[in-house]
């Protein structure tokens, strides 16, 4: 077996003689570093998920309806939504999870549900207190409510937005907060996470343009459950991007428009996933991870069936698509 080398960079040396015995070893007893439990979650929770899908759609229309959200309707996300969001959250193969919430269609309906998820994982993740979770998840799946309110021809069309449509688009997070505060009895920061989930740790969000101090904790954290599943999923005016391009994309975004912290939370547990997995690259070529490299997780170490192939010697090669 070899293994292929790239141009030697002092800050990321070749990996060594010692940990490519040390992973063939592991690989020789049916292992390998780093893996984790691939467990295929019960196949109910995807049919779970998609009955709460259609019911997040039917209390949205109902919302549309009414202009309101009535204390039955949030009591009936709270009884019958939360917990399929905290049992879904709860799946060791995150990735698995996470392709199977992608929406490829009725977006509006399927992005709160997968939002949800993604965010009651982080705050898992993060320590978050059981009060502190239950109340982040439902905000995570009411953070887009004020869609409401907008047009159904400016949330469906499929072309490029008019300033006038993306100003009025924009003004979501704003009928969202007035939604939801005059909730009796409903957690303050359900309401602020839905005007606060556009708002960026530089600044440059939107509608108040808050810094990183003055963004809820919970607006950071579905924030970039928010971004994550939106750039992984189908939608009227765009596809959905490779796998690689999203991680790529949150990472250069993450000393700027998001918490680092809760990123590389979402990004190091997403990779870690996937050790054991098969992948194809950019350049064609299937392999399987066998290593994920915690500074630069896109840069695995990937087993073929005649070498191995360290990406971080691999400048133009990146991850294209995950096979399983």
């Amino acid at each position: 077996m070899k293994t292929r080398r790239g141009k030697l960079n002092n800050a990321k040396p070749p990996i060594t003689i010692p940990e490519i015995d040390f992973i063939m070893e592991e690989l020789k007893k049916g292992s390998s570093p780093l893996t984790v439990d691939h467990a295929q979650p019960n196949v109910k929770i995807h049919e779970r998920i998609n009955e709460a899908s259609l019911q997040m759609k039917n209390i949205f229309q109902e919302i549309r309806k009414e202009g309101k959200i009535q204390l039955e309707k949030f009591e009936l996300i709270k009884a019958k939504v939360a917990p399929v969001i905290a049992e879904a959250a709860m799946n060791p193969d995150i990735y698995y999870l996470f392709d199977g919430v992608q929406a490829n269609n009725e977006y509006t309906y399927r992005h709160n549900i997968g939002v949800g998820i993604i965010a009651t994982y982080l705050g898992m993740k993060l320590g978050l207190s059981k009060e502190n979770l239950s109340a982040l998840t439902l905000a995570a799946i009411l953070h887009d409510v004020g869609k409401t309110r907008i047009s159904e021809s400016i949330l469906e069309k499929p072309g490029k937005l008019t300033e006038a449509e993306y100003e009025e688009m924009k003004r979501h997070v704003i009928y969202g907060y007035e939604l939801l505060k005059n909730i009796p009895g409903i957690p303050p920061s359900i309401a602020l996470t839905a005007l606060q989930h556009h708002e960026r740790e530089d600044g440059q969000g939107y509608p108040l343009g808050l810094g990183a101090n003055e963004i809820h904790h919970h607006a950071k954290i579905v924030a970039i459950a928010d971004v994550f599943h939106a750039m992984s999923s189908n939608r009227v005016y765009h596809q959905a991007m490779p796998f690689y391009k999203v991680i790529e994309q949150m990472n250069s975004d993450m000393f700027s428009k998001f918490n680092p912290e809760i990123l590389l939370v979402l990004v190091s547990r997403l990779m870690s996933t996937l050790v054991g997995k098969e992948v194809m690259l950019t350049n064609g070529q299937f392999g399987t991870i066998i290593m994920i490299n915690p500074y630069n997780p896109l840069k695995v170490l990937l087993k073929t069936s005649t070498e191995i192939i360290d990406l971080r010697m691999e400048k133009e090669w990146q991850i294209k698509r995950i096979i399983g």
